[in-house]
This record gives C-alpha cells, sequence and structure tokens, in this order.
C-alpha cells in the first residue's frame, strides 16, 4: 500500500492506496490541522494510529509520498515516516520530472501541490485542456493544456482566511461557519448570514470571473474546450453551482502518488 501526504497550511491530508495507477481504489483518507510545529513524534503517532483504526495495518505501507507546501513542517513528517513506517518518503519539488512543461518564468515558484494536482488531472482527462481550482486556505486556479504545459494560474485568498481577517481586523464581526448558500437569498438579515454569505457568494463571483477569463485568454473562450475540476476542502460547497466538471476532493494525494511511482521507476533496478 502507498501512502500519500498533501502538507497544506491549514491541514495535513493523508490518503492510503492500494496500488500506483491513477484509476487506484483510495482505503481511507484523514486530515489533521496542519502545525509547523508539531514534532515527529506527534505525527508519526498520529498517522500509525489513523491508519490502526481503519483496520489497515501500517506494516503494509510500503512507498510514502508528500507534497509540502509548509517547508518547516516538512522535517516533522519525513522525520515521521523515516521513524514510524522505516520509510525514506519522496518529496514532490519543483523541478521533478512529472511529464509537464511548466512554462512560469521560475518554474521553481510552483508549489508542489499546485503541480501533483496537475499531475493528476492530466493522466485522468488525457488529451484535455485543464482548469483547476483548489479550494485551500488560498483558492488556487492552474491552467493546463492538452499537450501536458502547465501555463501558469492564479492565487486568491481562500475562504477561511477571508473570514478570518475579518474576525481578526474588525472590532464587532464575530468568528462565523463556513457553509454552502446554494439557493439561499444573497441578502443577509443578521450580521453572520452577511458575513456567510459575502464568503460564499464572493468565493463564487471569484471563481466564475476568473475561470471565464482563464478560458478567453488560453482557451478562445469556449467552454466545451475545457474540462473544469474543482477540488480541495471547500470544494463540495460549489458542486451544485454548475462551475465544474468534475469535483475530485483528492486530486492532490493522486497526483502525489503518480509523481512518487515515475520517481520509483527511474531509481528501481
Amino acid at each position: 500500500m502507498i501512502l500519500c501526504i498533501d502538507l497544506g497550511n491549514t491541514t495535513l491530508h493523508a490518503g492510503l492506496y492500494t496500488g500506483s495507477s491513477i484509476t487506484a481504489p483510495i482505503v481511507l483518507q484523514v486530515r489533521k490541522t496542519s502545525d509547523a510545529r508539531a514534532s515527529s513524534d506527534e505525527l508519526g503517532v498520529f498517522l500509525r494510529a489513523a491508519i490502526r483504526d481503519n483496520n489497515v495495518d501500517p506494516t503494509a505501507i510500503t512507498r510514502i509520498g508528500i507534497a509540502s507546501v509548509v517547508p518547516d513542517a516538512l522535517y516533522s513528517v519525513r522525520g515521521a515516516c523515516q521513524k514510524y513506517f522505516g520509510i525514506e518518503p519522496f518529496v514532490l519539488q519543483a523541478g521533478e520530472r512529472t511529464g509537464l512543461r511548466v512554462r512560469y518564468r521560475n518554474p521553481l515558484e510552483v508549489g508542489a501541490d499546485r503541480i501533483a494536482n496537475a499531475i493528476a488531472a492530466t493522466q485522468m482527462f488525457p488529451g484535455k485542456n485543464l482548469l483547476i481550482v483548489d479550494f485551500g486556505t488560498a483558492t488556487t486556479f492552474c491552467a493546463v493544456t492538452a499537450d501536458r504545459d502547465y501555463l501558469g494560474g492564479v492565487i486568491v485568498a481562500g475562504l477561511r482566511i477571508s473570514l478570518e481577517a475579518l474576525e481578526m481586523r474588525t472590532a464587532k464581526l464575530p468568528a462565523v461557519e463556513i457553509m454552502t448558500m446554494q439557493g439561499s437569498e444573497c441578502l443577509g438579515k443578521s450580521t453572520v448570514e452577511s458575513m456567510q454569505s459575502g464568503a460564499y457568494y464572493g468565493q463564487l463571483g471569484a471563481v466564475r470571473e476568473i475561470l471565464r477569463r482563464l478560458r478567453a485568454e488560453n482557451f478562445g473562450g469556449r467552454k466545451e474546450e475545457v474540462t473544469t475540476i474543482g477540488t480541495g476542502g471547500f470544494a463540495g460547497l460549489f458542486e451544485q453551482e454548475g462551475i465544474f466538471d468534475r469535483i475530485i476532493p483528492d486530486l492532490v494525494l493522486r497526483g502525489v502518488l503518480l509523481a512518487s511511482a515515475m520517481a520509483d521507476n527511474r531509481t528501481g533496478p
């Protein structure tokens, strides 16, 4: 079995797969609030316990892959893999050979999570132009051509950041729950409703406008020429809005799965 880890600014998301292919079944998924100060022991104990609690023997894991956008936490996660699983993990980094042609001015700037999304999406939808939207701490957009050219992307503040900024930078606005507002009136009748509506419809409006511009600038503006994919922790909130062809919650993990298999094939006998 193969353990894949997406180490984000807010959440550690891990998944366990029974094989290396893009269609490999996922056995379990676990999430934990990420903390750059967490020790390797804390992370290792958490991962082993979560795996055991899902009736899987941790010794059945033969490979581990990691995509991290938190450099300070990567050392502890890598140490947890070494100490608690006896495995030196594969770490997906900018510059890794993945079959993508990265057209950023500086390809080393592209986050590992965005590369993983593109790897998985091009395998799932071969020969298709792609727009990938990942709803995490930030909401990121990636444009990838049918020929596997990674053209670039857009980064905007995510839902959680937007609401936390209102809470922290204003005197009277409270912390509120992030929730879908699909089908609800935009006009709020209380402070909480107003904040929830602003977060939801503000994000939805930004996503629609950015997708429209990316289609126009890179793919001739024709919606049918592009497959649009949603992923990340908050993608499901927008499932009924008609902006995505597919929502694939574990897209990053599947990209890590494929990248680790590529690396293993290059270094194997």
